[in-house]
């Protein structure tokens, strides 16, 4: 996590331009994400962002439940202070500076989100017990819903999704730039699992109603209700 929190300091500035270029279909992937939240706009639910990045993702919240309350937790400083700049109009958002494998989740959320984030767990068992803490916080009736990028279920669908998955950077970034800069820090700081295996996790850590809401080759969005 120490490459990956140097990497997110580094490169906060230019997360949101290059978001776009390196993750297929971002903007669809935030919006069905939002949508499977099974909530009122006008309610006032309790979120959790994990990784909240610049804030893409807490902004969404707020744009269709405006009296969402949304704490926000991300490794990287810069990023923060990025998130708090976006986010400057909108009220009741907190922001928490550090790995959220530490971090007290307290209780009582009607919803956790997050995005392009936990893949950077190295072990399966850094997973299982984040969901197991994810499950723990939220109020019965509460979501989780996580944005990630994924495995293939065997070799050939997974040299599909990375084949795929270069194709669209190599639309806007050179070849030099996504082979020399782009797959090995892929190759050094993800640690991405199947969908298969992330449901049972989830069904394993009590969450019911595990579904996969959008997906696209290596990149989708899944959760489930506790």
């Amino acid at each position: 996590m120490d490459n990956v929190k140097e990497h997110f300091e580094e490169e906060a500035n230019e997360f949101d331009s290059n978001i776009l270029k390196l993750i297929p279909f971002y903007n669809d992937m935030i919006l069905f994400m939002i949508s499977a939240l099974p909530f009122e706009s006008s309610k006032p639910i309790k979120v959790l962002d994990l990784g909240c990045g610049t804030g893409n993702i807490s902004k969404a919240v707020k744009d269709k439940f405006p009296k969402a309350r949304i704490n926000c937790v991300d490794l990287a400083d810069s990023m923060i202070k990025m998130a708090q700049h976006k986010l400057s109009d909108y009220i009741d958002i907190q922001y928490h500076t550090g790995d959220f494998r530490d971090f007290d989740f307290g209780d009582g959320y009607d919803a956790v989100v997050s995005s392009l984030a936990l893949h950077h767990l190295s072990s399966e068992g850094e997973k299982q017990e984040l969901y197991n803490k994810i499950h723990d916080c939220l109020s019965d009736g509460g979501v989780f819903y996580n944005a990630d990028t994924v495995l293939g279920a065997d070799e050939y669908l997974e040299d599909l999704n990375e084949t795929k998955w270069t194709d669209h950077m190599l639309e806007s970034l050179s070849e030099d730039e996504v082979a020399g800069k782009w797959l090995p820090k892929h190759e050094e700081e993800d640690f991405p699992a199947t969908i298969a295996e992330h449901l049972k996790w989830l069904q394993e850590s009590g969450f019911k109603d595990v579904d996969v809401v959008w997906k696209w080759y290596g990149f989708a969005v899944f959760g489930g209700r506790k």
